[in-house]
């Protein structure tokens, strides 16, 4: 290829990238909000202030690819994503997947699995997850969490008892103190949990995966498109294992190809 043509190619690749970086962000940096408390997307170095994991690195690579800069911060809650994203405030948002809540973004295919399951006390004679089902029992969750839609519309039994998301704390003290049977959350948050806490134990079966996706607001199909492009060729490349290990995360694995 001659110097004029390379110049050619550079330029044009420029002209593309830059375009393409004007549908994916409403202005020169990609806005991106995380759950606070969810450390399966990612969480806030406390030492360096960095935000990490996989939901960050995706963030920045995505970025990166369309030549802008970028923003990553936390959001409380799903509700908290979804409105970012909703109002504009935000060009993108890390959530896991939900009929009820596809009514109000628009989502990208999955991009990662976080398996989530009960935390028992240690001398439970619960064994797996559906033992916890029953008239009487009381297992907590987290508001609005994934893991609430998905038992809300499974349990035949056992009754929900719902604390703030970010309040993980207060459900475990509620555990240990017998005032809940079992909490209910991913086990990237509940491995967490083990690690500080003892007389608590994990089931080794899990109710769901949650399915870990980008969001983006209604009416902007080819934002949505460029975010489905990018998570396909995410999960292919390696990218997002890569971005797990780095994290350290348990209890999650990449998702597959649609």
């Amino acid at each position: 290829m001659t110097a004029r043509a390379c110049l050619f190619a550079a330029i044009s690749m420029a002209l593309v990238t830059q375009a393409t970086a004007g549908e994916l962000a409403a202005g020169d940096t990609l806005l991106a909000v995380y759950i606070d408390s969810n450390l399966a997307q990612a969480r806030r170095d406390s030492a360096t202030g960095e935000i990490q994991g996989p939901a960050a690195d995706l963030a920045r690579e995505l970025a990166k690819r369309h030549g802008i800069k970028v923003t990553i911060a936390p959001a409380p809650g799903v509700a908290g994503v979804i409105a970012s994203v909703k109002s504009g405030e935000a060009d993108i948002g890390f959530v896991a997947y939900d009929a009820t809540r596809a009514k109000e973004v628009d989502f990208s295919q999955t991009y990662l699995l976080a398996h989530n399951t009960y935390i028992v006390r240690e001398d439970s004679a619960d064994r797996q997850t559906t033992d916890l089902d029953q008239t009487g029992r009381k297992i907590g969750v987290g508001e609005k969490d994934a893991a609430d839609l998905f038992l809300s519309r499974n349990l035949k039994m056992a009754a929900l008892h719902r604390i703030p998301s970010s309040d993980l704390d207060n459900g475990i003290k509620m555990l240990l103190a017998g005032e809940l049977d079992a909490y209910a959350a991913n086990r990237t948050r509940l491995l967490a949990v083990t690690d500080k806490v003892r007389g608590l134990r994990i089931l080794p079966d899990n109710f769901y995966d949650v399915e870990q996706a980008i969001v983006v607001a209604q009416g902007n199909p080819r934002r949505r498109e460029l975010v489905e492009q990018f998570v396909i060729d995410a999960k292919a490349s390696g990218l997002v294992q890569a971005a797990i290990d780095r994290a350290g995360l348990r209890g999650v694995s990449v998702a597959p190809p649609k």
